[in-house]
């Protein structure tokens, strides 16, 4: 429950240099003391450090070594009084601390608790604080910077100011109620329908973002798929730059999906090998096609390899193109001199697993069919939850221009709109939040953070 005192290991369990037990709380200075016989002196300056021995209070027994840092409230992660017991890495020692802090009376922090307790006490807002995850998870340099970005308060910055801009409305639409019709002058309307236009079209740009946040956070599923024998193991170990996949002239090697981390354009990605796709397989083999077909119609990119010293290929490639795939023409180092030019003509991207030849184009191919945003400066890029109260914000924004743009009459409607919007935006940043809401979000993170 909130005010009483938590402590969890914040470092990754396993070998380390050093393990950091955390305790949090308004008895985290007097569990120090029982746990490592200090207490910082009232005339310390904070953060105030010391080496110290930790011991088991109850058991008498000998726990670890090691730095302990006080952080005074409010200048801590939590806004609370904070101890860092920092000691050896490793399983046991770390456990050892901290069972040592839940014997003096500290509790078991739940998951996110920290930084719960963080956003409840003002130190950060929900964006802020849904980025710590982001930011830890971050699969790729990209990732990392948006998230980083977000932690900064980029994403915080730009949904207040359209916060502030509806409220902003709302208040001079819900003072001209006051006045009859006839005294309100259409300069009054205009005004407030060009601001709640712009508040629109912020919030649409913001929406925006979704597709490629998602991406950043979550990973975009590439399928490499084709008939058999077209080369897409070759392909995946040249992408990889590595022999991940066994590569042979036997028909059906591939029986099952291989996914390996990849990314395109600082975007993680799945990269999936699959079976290759052929009628008349036995069972294992049937099954392997199965799993491939329904990989292909969840990806986001399919990346069909097509044979180009096949006597089909031309059939082939213009059969694979289409939304969200990629006709991927390869061996053209052994194929016919006009095979590039011709693919090149309709669509498809000539290339040879074996050579290195035309992959960069590839690669070029697959980040404009994940339709991704471009990389830029201060990039903000919305998760799905923020594409929820964004959505209902650009309804309630569109009904709010509607009834302005009818007049003096919709005036009560529009203020109604514009309340319900500044709502749903405020959950974004936790100006508007429940108990469920921060419940969904802070179960999400690792004990200890």
């Amino acid at each position: 429950m909130d005010g009483d005192t938590i402590a969890a290991i914040s470092t990754a369990v396993g070998p380390g240099g050093i393990s950091v037990v955390r305790v949090s709380g308004p008895d985290a200075f007097a569990i120090a003391e029982m746990v490592a016989g200090i207490r910082p002196p009232d005339c310390a300056s904070f953060p105030f450090a010391r080496f110290a021995h930790f011991r088991n209070p109850v058991e008498g027994v000998a726990a670890d070594n090691g730095i302990l840092i006080f952080f005074k409230a409010p200048r801590s992660y939590t806004g609370e009084d904070v101890v860092e017991f920092q000691g050896h890495g490793g399983r046991m020692p770390s456990s050892l601390v901290l069972a040592a802090v839940l014997a003096a009376g500290a509790r078991q922090a739940d998951p996110g608790e920290f930084t719960r307790r963080a956003f409840l006490n003002g130190k950060i807002d929900l964006a802020r604080a849904e980025a710590v995850m982001d930011f830890i998870g971050a699969a790729s340099l990209r990732a990392a910077a948006a998230a980083r970005e977000q932690l900064e308060g980029a994403l915080s910055a730009k949904v207040g100011a359209i916060y502030e801009a509806i409220v902003s409305v709302e208040a001079d639409v819900e003072h001209l109620l006051d006045f009859e019709e006839g005294e309100i002058g259409d300069s009054f309307l205009l005004d407030a329908l060009a601001r709640c236009r712009a508040a629109l079209s912020e919030t649409e740009a913001l929406l925006a973002t979704w597709r490629t946040g998602t991406m950043l956070r979550e990973g975009a599923l590439v399928v490499i798929c084709g008939k058999p024998n077209a080369g897409k193991s070759s392909l995946l170990n040249a992408l990889l730059g590595r022999d991940r996949a066994i590569v042979s002239p036997v028909a059906g090697t591939t029986r099952d999906a291989i996914e390996e981390p990849f990314q395109v354009e600082g975007v993680p990605v799945r990269l999936v090998d699959t079976a290759g796709l052929r009628s008349g397989a036995g069972d294992i083999e049937a099954e392997g096609i199965a799993r491939a077909e329904a990989l292909v119609e969840r990806a986001a990119v399919a990346v069909e390899v097509i044979d180009a010293t096949a006597p089909s290929w031309r059939g082939d490639t213009a059969a694979a193109l289409g939304k969200g795939r990629v006709a991927a023409l390869n061996k053209i180092d052994a194929a016919a001199p006009e095979a590039a030019i011709d693919a090149a003509g309709i669509g498809a991207v000539a290339i040879s697993a074996k050579t290195g030849a035309g992959l960069d184009s590839l690669l070029g191919a697959i980040a404009a069919r994940l339709d991704l945003l471009p990389e830029g400066e201060g990039e903000v890029a919305v998760s799905e939850r923020h594409r929820r109260c964004l959505a209902e914000a650009r309804g309630q924004l569109v009904e709010a221009v509607a009834s302005l743009e009818y007049g003096g009459d919709g005036l009560v409607p529009a203020a109604s709109s514009l309340a319900t919007a500044a709502r749903a935006l405020g959950e974004i940043t936790g100006r508007v939040w429940s108990g469920d809401l921060l419940d969904s979000i802070f179960s999400r993170f690792c004990v200890g953070k």
